[in-house]
């Protein structure tokens, strides 16, 4: 099987990580402020304890950051890449077992099933990036 090399793979993941980024940062947002509608849209009735939601914003904001600044320099910034990958399998494994094990609730499973798309995301645009960047100035 042949493959195709891509023009420009950089540029590939550096979307990827900007799309997860904006996603973590409304996701932040959205547990720090926690709007009654969403929130009992989401599954929580009211007089829910409220820290453990906004600690977990704050923990979104500051991973935007980390897919921010490998966005804008994936070699300078590879290992956060690489830890990325690594958060988002430990979220999609806790969602998902908290999920089944603890509590099920819709929007856990959502959650859980998005972080690992997104981790799988930028797993494979790491790969690729890997794969088809140029070598000694070659394309």
């Amino acid at each position: 099987m042949k493959t195709f090399p891509i023009k420009h793979p950089e540029k590939v993941l550096s979307t990827v990580l900007w799309v997860v980024a904006a996603h973590s940062i409304l996701m932040g947002f959205a547990l720090i402020t926690q709007p009654s509608v969403l929130m009992e849209w989401s599954g929580f009735k009211s007089g829910y304890e409220r820290f453990f939601p906004a600690q977990g914003g704050v923990f979104h904001l500051l991973m935007a950051v980390a897919y921010s600044l490998g966005a804008i320099n994936s070699q300078k910034y590879h290992l956060l890449i690489v830890f990325s990958v690594m958060v988002k399998a430990a979220a999609m494994i806790f969602l998902l077992v908290y999920c089944f094990a603890v509590e099920f609730k819709w929007i856990i499973l959502i959650s859980g099933v998005t972080d690992g798309v997104m981790g799988a995301a930028i797993y494979i645009a790491v790969c690729r990036y890997i794969y088809f960047k140029p070598i000694n100035g070659r394309a």
